[in-house]
């Protein structure tokens, strides 16, 4: 089948290649530290040099590297640097959100963790999620054909996304409606999103930040209901696994955790779930409007596997073009777009000295759109994911190395799922209202709405 996608991809090229997707508005000129911080707290892509498109590596102010190259991306994830530590301004931003779990902690801490919880995302489990996964999708694709006319995708996909962790982690909690869950998770995810201008500037911690003159409650309240649900579901002693919580418990039967790591986990999931598969899906949706030839052929290749049936594991193995939509979409508009770690020792890689302390950027939007590395990167190609293997460390949506997101199947799974569930029986198309540059904060996420067309079939 994939052959035969490409050749029917290809047919449209030249029509394709004509339309460019809304791209981020970098830095074009140096950047001083204050500046850099100042702008970083709005928008962090209006601070990464242009450059970084047409090199493959640079020389930042300070002690700051910019990492381009897949072959020193991989050195430092997988290879000689793999131990290198987040960076510390990282911690100090998403640190009051997520606690000590696998994003944020380091050293024994870190592997016990990420050994304790990497059952969970086994191949394994992902059926069962799918199911769940389905069952936002065919409420999404009915509440669109009922609609009949204009819907916002930068708002589809969060609130599909609220929908599953509601629904794979929430679930059961009879003191509380999936509503209210979703409403905290709202709050919860704005307040994590507010960068400090003295975080980035890596100023001392007992300084204020505006962060402080707002509510924590947020925070609190999520902190509160991850730690009834745990218990909760604990409590009922379920004899097989349901959802991604029933996993969660189960794993903590076999290696014992305390509650508030336990927590501090469960939010770090929520977050890192949420925030990838949401964005991802409003500008993949974006992308097919835009390419609407594309969309039909994605569309044919889901109702041949599965014309009205919730969609399974088993059908999206068979949608290779779907993924390979799915793949350019990440490659375009990675949710992940920017992450740094800090040098933990003196390093040289290919003639490049890095010293101890060192800042070591690797801007992924920019990785995957280096024209070193792509051809035509700036324009949308979904057959280059199809019967090709990109070279390891140019194309690094969930990271690499042992610290790759240990959700990148999950959240795979959950955007083939939706998209299939919601394509094969709505047509999205492209309206004239103008489509917002991306935003990088705490992930990359579209500037405003993205108003398209949806029609039923």
């Amino acid at each position: 089948m994939a052959p035969d996608g490409l050749h029917r991809v290809g047919k449209t090229q030249e029509a394709r290649d004509s339309v460019t997707p809304v791209q981020a508005k970098l830095a074009e000129k140096p950047i001083g530290l204050l500046e850099f911080a100042r702008h970083a707290g709005r928008n962090m892509l209006e601070v990464i040099p242009i450059e970084t498109t047409r090199q493959t590596y640079l020389r930042g102010p300070l002690n700051i590297h910019y990492i381009c190259d897949p072959e020193i991306v991989t050195e430092l994830l997988v290879g000689k640097g793999r131990d290198f530590p987040k960076a510390k301004f990282t911690k100090d931003i998403i640190g009051s959100a997520v606690g000590n779990g696998l994003i944020l902690s380091e050293g024994q801490k870190w592997k016990a963790q990420r050994r304790r919880y990497s059952p969970l995302f086994a191949a394994r489990n992902l059926p069962m999620l799918a199911q769940h996964f389905a069952e936002t999708g065919m409420e999404m694709a009915d509440s669109l054909a009922e609609g009949h006319g204009l819907v916002d995708a930068a708002q589809m996909g969060p609130a599909a996304t609220l929908t599953n962790i509601s629904r794979v982690m929430f679930a059961g909690n009879e003191e509380v409606s999936a509503e209210e869950i979703r409403v905290g998770l709202r709050k919860y995810f704005e307040y994590i999103t507010l960068i400090s201008l003295f975080d980035l500037m890596g100023l001392p911690s007992w300084l204020p930040r505006q962060k402080w003159f707002r509510s924590k409650q947020p925070v609190t309240s999520m902190r509160w209901l991850a730690r009834q649900v745990i218990e909760e579901r604990r409590n009922e002693n379920r004899p097989e696994p349901l959802d991604f919580l029933d996993l969660m418990i189960a794993a903590l039967e076999e290696d014992f955790e305390d509650i508030e790591t336990t927590v501090d986990n469960l939010l770090t999931f929520v977050v890192a779930g949420h925030e990838t598969s949401a964005n991802a899906f409003a500008w993949g949706v974006y992308l097919l409007a835009l390419h609407p030839d594309v969309q039909a052929e994605i569309r044919n290749e889901i109702r041949s596997v599965s014309p009205e049936a919730p969609i399974t594991y088993d059908d999206i193995q068979k949608m290779p073009l779907l993924r390979a939509h799915i793949r350019e979409t990440l490659r375009l508009y990675p949710s992940a777009a920017f992450f740094a770690r800090d040098a933990g020792a003196e390093l040289t890689i290919k003639g490049i000295r890095f010293e101890k302390g060192d800042a070591l950027f690797f801007p992924v939007y920019s990785l995957h759109r280096n024209v070193c590395l792509w051809e035509s990167p700036n324009l949308y190609r979904p057959e280059r994911f199809l019967g090709t293997t990109v070279p390891r460390g140019q194309f690094i949506p969930f990271g690499d190395g042992p610290r790759v997101c240990i959700g990148a199947q999950y959240a795979e799974t959950e955007l083939m799922v939706l998209m299939a569930s919601v394509l094969r029986c709505i047509v999205f198309s492209m309206t004239a209202t103008p489509v917002p540059r991306p935003v990088l904060t705490f992930t990359m996420r579209p500037g405003g709405p993205i108003i398209l067309n949806a029609r039923p079939i």
